[in-house]
């Protein structure tokens, strides 16, 4: 979250904010690098998932890593801004692309629903049928296939 939002940061032309948050995800990257690698090395069940191999794992690292740069070298060539001591605040809660959400309620319980009639679905009581036995296959009859000549006499000629 931090990588991207010091993308829109360095697109608005906030250059130091964008450098530390940039320098914020390059941190949190690593953490969750070691983590991976860490979980990658577990005995178990599981161990075949290697969440540092995985591909938006590697595009992420160089993308932190080449946007920093590049925030790095703007702010020396053009910006000039002061890089806080902070890390920008991200905006959590999403203003566009997105409905909110609508609450579920369950639906009222019906009056026909007593524990008389939950009772008596009990399938152990249930009719013993003969239907449940597999039938036998029926023998399958072949069919005669129409017999089709090729015709190679068509009309056409080559000239």
């Amino acid at each position: 979250a931090y990588c991207y939002h010091g993308q829109t940061l360095l697109a608005s032309d906030k250059c130091g904010e964008a450098i530390r948050s940039l320098q914020e995800s390059e941190k949190f990257f690593a953490k969750a690098e070691a983590l991976c690698k860490e979980y990658g090395e577990t005995k178990g069940p599981g161990t075949t998932a290697k969440p540092s191999g995985h591909l938006f794992f590697r595009k992420l690292g160089s993308l932190i890593k080449n946007t920093l740069e590049k925030c790095q070298r703007e702010n020396g060539f053009i910006y000039f801004q002061k890089v806080p001591a902070e890390a920008p605040q991200l905006e959590l809660k999403a203003n566009y692309g997105l409905v909110e959400p609508v609450p579920f309620e369950f639906p009222a319980l019906s009056t026909h629903w007593t524990p008389e009639t939950v009772a008596a679905f009990d399938l152990t009581k249930r009719p013993k049928d003969d239907s449940a036995k597999p039938k036998p296959d029926e023998e399958v009859k072949p069919l005669k296939e129409p017999d089709i000549k090729p015709q190679k006499d068509s009309g056409c000629q080559i000239s």
